[in-house]
């Protein structure tokens, strides 16, 4: 079976980092930083098993590369800041953890995909 690979779209190098350990200490995953919209799109062209994406970041926000995961029914969730009253009304429903977030928030992501994945 393929690795568990894991996107983290973050502009900022120490969260994107913070987050990159975590999933690295719960699972064995290919992990693949990207700073913009536009690093994560060519990124996913490699294809991931989930991505972890910041609202606001270099290129402006993530919320079109979202709808494009959930349409792909591609496992997603908001780490964030931005208030997800403000985000587009098709994606309130998404997995979000807000800034500060917390350890066993990531972690149950991750299980929960890296799980899915197993038993499809």
């Amino acid at each position: 079976m393929a690795p568990f690979r894991v996107l983290i779209l973050e502009d900022d190098a120490i969260l994107a980092l913070d987050l990159a350990t975590i999933v690295s200490c719960w699972t064995d995953a290919q992990i693949v930083s990207c700073r913009s919209v536009a690093q994560a799109r060519k990124a996913l062209k490699g294809g991931f098993d989930l991505a972890l994406l910041d609202v606001e970041v270099e290129d402006g926000t993530s919320y079109e590369l979202a709808e494009d995961l959930r349409k792909r029914n591609l496992p997603f969730a908001f780490v964030s800041g931005s208030d997800m009253a403000d985000f587009p009304d098709v994606l309130k429903g998404s997995a979000f953890i807000p800034k500060p977030y917390s350890q066993r928030g990531i972690e149950s992501l991750v299980a929960s995909a890296s799980g899915a994945r197993r038993h499809p």
